[in-house]
């Protein structure tokens, strides 16, 4: 049986990644100390990898496809297939980034304050990348964690990841700039990609993710209406492309159900019980393929 080998990132992601994995259809199941996770598709491989080193092993073939960030792409200059941008991260549904950030009180409020400067950060390619872009001579150290609280009195700033910015704040710092915006991808090796079982199988899984992503942030929502009424309840229903309606057993009256954004149910729903429907009900989704 042909297998391929997927890196899953240990770490921050793994968690959120090991959940969207599911709501795609693939069970994960490791053990604390283990590299090898099982996957109940007897067609994948798993190995679990910190995210920084995913995007090495795909390049050079030890993976044939793996999920982690963009950033870690960018750091290791690696030469891989980008095949899906998943917007998801340790914390929610959104990219991360990385920032230029100084104490409150530090007198850097620009890229070009940064020249001199003693710069912390585990992303250190990423950093010179950056100051090499605004031409800006600093010094930059690899940074083996903490790095919030290196600054002022072992550097003059950081260059850290985050997602919300709470931890930068409540460590007094502010942030300069942003260096890169990055978000989970799904990435393969330009061998396996040429192979055509391991592309369609890469492709497979990227449908898969994609489909859980985009059920997130979306529900079913499902109801009856007198026929009279389905103008009107149409017109206040959001849809893919447009609601279905199909006539129910009793004469007269049909059943409706669209999927919808979640943040609109709570405004819709009153509004389509006004207009006349009846036994609404609200369903989540586990996938939507567009």
């Amino acid at each position: 049986m042909s297998k391929l080998v997927l890196g899953l990132p240990k770490g921050s992601l793994q968690e959120a990644t090991f959940s969207m994995m599911e709501k795609a259809g693939f069970k994960i199941k490791t053990g604390s100390r283990s590299y090898f996770p099982a996957i109940d598709d007897p067609e994948l491989e798993g190995r679990l990898i910190r995210a920084q080193e995913i995007s090495r092993y795909v390049e050079r073939g030890t993976l044939d496809a793996g999920m982690t960030g963009y950033d870690w792409i960018v750091e290791n200059e690696s030469d891989v297939v980008e095949v899906a941008d998943l917007i998801y991260a340790k914390q929610g549904l959104r990219p991360v980034r990385w920032v230029v950030a100084v104490p409150n009180d530090s007198a850097i409020h620009s890229a070009k304050d940064l020249e001199g400067k003693r710069i912390a950060t585990e992303a250190v390619g990423l950093t010179r990348g950056y100051l090499k872009k605004h031409g800006v001579n600093a010094e930059v150290e690899f940074s083996w964690g903490a790095t919030e609280v290196k600054a002022p009195e072992l550097v003059d700033a950081i260059v850290e990841l985050t997602e919300t910015g709470s931890s930068l704040k409540a460590n007094n710092l502010r942030i300069v700039d942003v260096v890169l915006e990055s978000t989970t991808k799904l990435i393969a090796n330009k061998t396996a990609w040429k192979d055509p079982w391991k592309r369609r199988k890469i492709e497979q899984i990227a449908l898969l993710l994609k489909g859980a992503l985009a059920a997130e942030t979306r529900v079913l929502i499902k109801m009856n209406a007198a026929e009279s009424q389905v103008a009107a309840i149409c017109k206040i229903l959001p849809a893919l492309h447009a609601p279905t309606v199909n006539p129910l057993g009793a004469k007269g009256w049909v059943a409706i159900e669209s999927v919808v954004e979640e943040k609109v149910v709570r405004e819709i729903i009153p509004e389509l019980k006004r207009a006349g429907a009846e036994g609404i009900i609200e369903i989540s989704l586990n996938k939507v393929i567009s």
